[in-house]
């Protein structure tokens, strides 16, 4: 695992490699937040938790810079926990992550890497260790829980940054300037019943959707990737309708912002029709991949026998539910109009949890356009209602709304250009960046977010391409260099 720490440039491999020896899963936050303290005492840099949980610190001008405009560069400290089935005995609270090396990129064995928002932090981090750099002064951010709930900068205060531009190092695509993203918001459905008891004739199968590619369900959501609770809804409805099958429970999915790689789900039969329902799993496993050739490859529908619970789903209460999967929106709904390459709205039926007594159904809605997004949700609102489940909504954020007359940006595109002879690409992305609450607290910052080229983040094929890493490090210290002054 070590040896990333050799790849150039070392400031940032070092630092990064130092944070996938420690556990940070949204939600479990305690160990990075001391190791992040730490560093910067032993680097003798101003820092302190504030109270959104974020790690905030400083770092004077150097000598001759002191009339730039104050700069706050921001990342997440949290990852996405997503592993492989063969990953069984990793703890994402308690075990590192193992990288390699591949060519010319950085990977995780059977996990995430993490490199979203690692990538970020360890810039982060090389700026206010390098003292051989020029830059005027410095805000760090680090905020907690970007990947669930935007925690920290949901509860970010407006005395605790001075700075005048914010320099957000979030984006996964070197040369991509990105100055707008989508809001979003949680929707989940629910309902609570009474258990019927199981036939005891009957016998009980597990089945499952395996294989998929998964990812990030605002920037990947556009690539039409299958998502496994989809396919598990067809098999199920099939599987009642032609093998007398009974829903007994089902989970897919762990994470909102990621698209679905797994689906499984417990049925009860008759013993007669073990071999018909074998036959609709070879069935969907042609079908499945057929449909979804040259998007996804690894496609696994399989079952086999397990014990016969004493309990399963009332039937019309499993109709119902089913019913409500098959028919809620999933995927892209709209790209913007005026750019028509760049999703505007979306939703990811992301996570299934199904038992004999409750069913749960969490989704996230994505939209760069209010009006749109209230209509995506009043449709999975309705949809969900119509199956009698209760349905609520959390954890909203609007969109980051792009300023294409930026100063910061423009400053971003020329330096660009003169250090690479290539034009950057000013953007806006599906993705949900925390520019957006930040400008609600901030509305005076000016605000670009960049970075090196990530790919699958959300994923257990995250990877970071290496040589982008090192012109990422050339232009963010040229950026420094060339903030303008302080009026």
């Amino acid at each position: 695992m070590s040896e990333i720490k050799d790849l150039e440039p070392q400031i940032i491999w070092k630092n990064f490699h130092a944070l996938t020896q420690v556990p940070r899963p949204s939600g479990h936050l305690e160990k990075v937040q001391q190791f992040l303290l730490k560093w910067a005492e032993t680097h003798g840099i101003e820092a302190f938790k504030d109270g959104g949980e974020n790690i905030v610190m400083r770092k004077p001008a150097t000598p001759g810079m002191e009339n730039r405009k104050k700069v706050v560069m921001q990342a997440h400290m949290d990852m996405v926990p997503q592993k492989t089935a063969d990953s069984t005995h990793h703890n994402f609270e308690t075990d590192p992550i193992e990288t390699y090396i591949d060519g010319d990129w950085v990977k995780a064995k059977g996990t995430t890497l993490g490199s979203d928002d690692g990538m970020g932090v360890a810039a982060i981090l090389a700026v206010l260790e390098d003292e051989s750099l020029e830059h005027g002064p410095i805000e760090a951010l680090i905020t907690a829980d970007e990947e669930t709930c935007m925690y920290g900068v949901n509860h970010l205060a407006p005395d605790t940054l001075t700075g005048d531009i914010l320099l957000n190092l979030d984006n996964e695509t070197l040369g991509e300037l990105v100055v707008g993203s989508a809001g979003g918001v949680d929707v989940t459905a629910s309902i609570v019943y009474k258990p019927v008891e199981t036939d005891p004739a009957d016998v009980a199968v597990r089945v499952s959707v395996k294989g998929l590619r998964g990812g990030h369900s605002g920037l990947e959501i556009g690539e039409n990737r299958a998502n496994a609770n989809k396919l598990m809804a067809r098999f199920l409805q099939l599987a009642i309708r032609e093998n007398e099958a009974r829903l007994v429970s089902w989970t897919g999915g762990n994470m909102r912002n990621a698209i679905p790689r797994e689906s499984v789900a417990v049925v009860t039969l008759p013993v007669d029709d073990v071999d018909g329902l074998q036959v609709l799993v070879d069935y969907c496993n042609e079908t499945f991949t057929e449909e979804y050739r040259g998007v996804e490859k690894d496609i696994v529908v399989s079952m086999e026998r397990v014990d016969t619970p004493a309990q399963q789903i009332p039937e019309e209460i499993q109709d119902n539910v089913l019913d409500a999967v098959m028919a809620c929106h999933n995927g892209v709904l709209r790209y913007i109009p005026s750019m028509p390459h760049i999703v505007e709205t979306s939703s990811n039926l992301a996570i299934i949890n199904i038992d004999a007594e409750r069913a749960e159904v969490l989704m996230l809605a994505r939209g760069s356009s209010e009006s749109m997004l209230d209509y995506e949700t009043a449709m999975l609102e309705s949809c969900f209602n119509m199956a009698g489940m209760k349905v609520e909504f959390s954890g909203r954020y609007g969109a980051w709304q792009p300023n294409f007359d930026s100063e910061i940006t423009a400053e971003l595109v020329k330096v660009y250009k003169k250090l690479f002879n290539e034009d950057a690409l000013v953007q806006v992305v599906h993705a949900g960046l925390e520019c957006s609450l930040i400008g609600e607290v901030y509305p005076q910052m000016d605000m670009v977010s960049f970075g090196p080229t990530l790919r699958s983040p959300h994923t257990p094929d995250e990877r970071c391409n290496v040589p982008s890493v090192a012109k990422f490090w050339t232009f963010l210290k040229e950026v420094l260099r060339q903030i303008p002054v302080k009026s």
